[in-house]
């Protein structure tokens, strides 16, 4: 069946957007599964530098750790020679899934600005002229934020993870053998998990847009959003009290600028009413 195109978005049917979306879609994933087979031909660097990379004692976060700790005088785990705990596979299958679902969790992470652009794409038609000028630089914050998130996740939250688990230990008897997908998944989450995270700021504008939020909204339950954080934090990170504090400190900060830029968004739209009130014509088309 032919897609029926019109002139104007704002009379498309029903089918039609679900037509529009699925091309959108289409190419997302396109995008995704192009760069994830040339993540799949990179398997060593995938795996022995990037995934296994906080698992070496040489992996930048622990040197840092470990240059404050011997600043301070305090002994730190994080100067040690390895840790104790291997990486093993356990199923005639298992590195090959792993790589295969690696190399598209890799796509998705490096191809996101192009997924968020398919994404505006599908939206934009829906907004006035004026609001789109206003959010030409979506892709770009939204994209930071993302990458942001996703090295934070990477160089900070990853590495403590690993660090506490691997080499926590109920008993000598005991030793830690991890499975391959298992250790995978702990990076892959951490990556993943903080990039969205990140996108708090991004979240909140379009909230406040649809007047879902409001900054009194956001400052009346600041303390019920801390206990939030805290329970993130200790969801995504190992439980112990100082990562937890690292994780949740940029949380909070994040919640900070979505109260800034709730507030930015209401100045913006009272000024436009007040322009609209004043001159009689809708300012934002």
């Amino acid at each position: 069946m032919a897609k029926t195109k019109t002139a104007n978005p704002n009379e498309m049917s029903f089918l039609d957007h679900l037509e529009e979306l699925r091309w959108h879609l289409i190419r997302s994933v396109a995008a995704v599964v192009i760069i994830g087979s040339v993540a799949f031909l990179m398997k060593d660097f995938i795996f022995d530098t990037v995934l296994f990379g906080p698992k070496k004692m040489d992996f930048p976060t622990y040197r840092f750790f470990c240059t404050m700790a011997t600043l301070f005088g305090i002994d730190s785990d994080f100067c040690g020679d390895e840790f104790p705990f291997t990486i093993q596979s356990r199923l005639m299958s298992g590195q090959f899934s792993a790589h295969i679902w690696t190399s598209i969790w890799a796509g998705f992470i490096v191809g996101f600005p192009y997924v968020l652009y398919e994404m505006w794409k599908f939206i934009s038609p829906g907004l006035y002229e004026k609001e789109r000028k206003n959010s030409r630089g979506f892709i770009v914050i939204a994209s930071l934020l993302f990458f942001m998130g996703a090295l934070f996740g990477y160089y900070v939250v990853a590495p403590l993870s690993i660090s506490f688990l691997g080499s926590y230990q109920v008993s000598s008897e005991v030793t830690n053998e991890f499975d391959l997908a298992s250790y995978v998944a702990a990076v892959r989450t951490s990556v993943i998990a903080c990039g969205l995270i990140f996108e708090l700021p991004i979240i909140v504008y379009f909230l406040t847009k649809v007047g879902l939020v409001t900054p009194e909204i956001l400052k009346k339950y600041r303390k019920i959003s801390l206990v939030v954080v805290l329970i993130l934090a200790a969801v995504i990170t190992p439980p112990d009290v100082t990562s937890q504090i690292v994780v949740a400190v940029p949380i909070l900060i994040l919640y900070q600028v979505s109260i800034f830029v709730s507030r930015r968004v209401l100045k913006n739209e009272a000024k436009k009413a007040a322009k609209t009130k004043k001159t009689g014509t809708d300012v934002s088309k």
